[in-house]
């Protein structure tokens, strides 16, 4: 069983910046994506970044230049470094590890909440 743990979520000000961490633990596919997403209250969740074992990085348009997903193999650990932070960046934050073998296997964390004060 694959277990996923955010941390890093806080209240911080307009332009401020956080770094967000996710650490996997179990039985982890060595071919795979690790990624953040956000659901903000009565919106859809969305993708914030996502980074693949071969080094392929995707990120939302809304965060492209302030955001910077990385990962940390030995320690199976992602991170998000958000920078000049916006209050429409306020969402609660989880992390999602996915690999497709005979079948996609798709995990995710439990949330992180990000607020941002302007």
């Amino acid at each position: 069983q694959v277990q996923l743990v955010e941390s890093g979520g806080d209240l911080v000000q307009a332009g401020g910046s956080l770094r967000l961490s996710c650490t996997a633990s179990g039985s982890i596919f060595s071919v795979n994506t690790m990624g953040w997403y956000r659901q903000a209250p009565g919106k859809q969740r969305e993708l914030v970044a996502s980074l693949s074992s071969g080094g392929r990085t995707n990120y939302a348009d809304s965060v492209k230049g302030r955001f910077t997903i990385s990962r940390d193999y030995a320690k199976k650990t992602v991170y998000l470094q958000m920078n000049s932070l916006k209050p429409e960046d306020t969402a609660v934050y989880y992390c999602n590890t996915y690999w497709i073998t005979h079948r996609k296997y798709d995990y995710w964390g439990q949330g992180t909440q990000v607020s941002v004060s302007s």
